[in-house]
């Protein structure tokens, strides 16, 4: 665990969690939400290979781990503080914003091992955002969920999600690991078109209110000890792409493009790679050959025996 290799912001954020012990205050106190907070911290689980909270302490508690977290972050974010403008912050060579549910470690891990030198900021993006984020320049890509408005936006699709159905631990359809619309004829079916406030949904379903119906990674996203989701058959999936402004396509992009792609780092449809000189082959000089028969081979000559 590298605790140095984390900016110092999300560090911050952390660090208030870990001290508060409650998210929502600390959510509230640094000003942003409690879903992004929450996505902020899974992320760094995710990224450190640890779990930082015991999964489903209430109250919130912090595992081994995690205090060692906290101990490194109050000495990191306590430095960066002291340093004030002495120290210049890194200049930010492209921005790639989120939206819930979405996670982009393996991403960013590939760019930071390929372009050490172009500093990439993701930023958490609210899904109402998505399209007003990506026109007002906030970032220069964004990886959102379809479907948003095509006009000058270029767009991949990446991947697609099933529904699930979150419905509490000792709900009778809690049993099945697949569930169709018809078994749902009965149930009071929670609105969860607004996946940032999906975290008040889920409360009403932990109450006993109705159950939900939401992406599959929304669902983990927001687990919780008392509920369960089961895959939902008969619904359309979601879709998750990367978007861009067209008109703003530029190398970096092109090459993040590449990146979520999976192009390897020599790809010809790289910036870079195109830009760096083609490189000769060394000819191997061809072998002699005796008009397609084998070359013969000479035979040392035989030792004489003595007599």
């Amino acid at each position: 665990m590298n605790p140095e290799s984390i900016d110092v912001t999300r560090l911050r954020w952390f660090a208030a969690v870990a001290e508060e012990l409650h998210f929502a205050r600390a959510a509230k106190a640094l000003h942003i939400s409690r879903q992004k907070l929450s996505h902020t911290v899974i992320e760094l689980e995710g990224e450190l290979g640890v779990k930082l909270f015991v999964p489903g302490a209430q109250p919130t508690q912090l595992t081994e781990a995690g205090q060692e977290l906290l101990r490194d972050a109050r000495e990191l974010v306590a430095a960066a503080d002291a340093q004030g403008d002495q120290a210049p912050a890194a200049d930010v060579a492209l921005r790639v914003g989120f939206v819930p549910g979405v996670t982009v470690s393996k991403w960013t891990r590939i760019w930071g091992e390929r372009f050490p030198d172009a500093v990439l900021e993701v930023v958490p993006i609210p899904m109402s955002e998505q399209d007003v984020a990506l026109r007002d320049g906030r970032v220069d890509a964004c990886f959102v969920r379809l479907p948003i408005d095509r006009d000058g936006m270029s767009a991949i699709p990446l991947y697609r999600e099933v529904p699930v159905v979150v419905v509490p631990k000792d709900h009778p359809l809690s049993v099945f690991e697949q569930v169709g619309m018809a078994e749902l004829a009965d149930e009071q079916i929670q609105n969860s078109d607004d996946i940032d406030a999906i975290e008040g949904t889920i409360e009403l379903v932990a109450a006993g209110v109705g159950v939900a119906i939401v992406p599959h990674s929304i669902a983990r996203l927001h687990a919780r000890k008392d509920l369960v989701y089961r895959t939902l058959m008969g619904v359309r999936d979601t879709e998750v792409a990367l978007a861009w402004p067209t008109a703003q396509t530029t190398e970096l992009v092109e090459e993040f493009v590449g990146v979520v792609r999976g192009r390897s780092e020599r790809s010809s449809r790289s910036p870079a790679a195109r830009s760096k000189p083609a490189q000769q082959t060394k000819k191997t000089p061809p072998k002699r050959t005796t008009g397609g028969r084998p070359t013969p081979s000479k035979k040392k000559p035989a030792k004489r025996r003595g007599r």
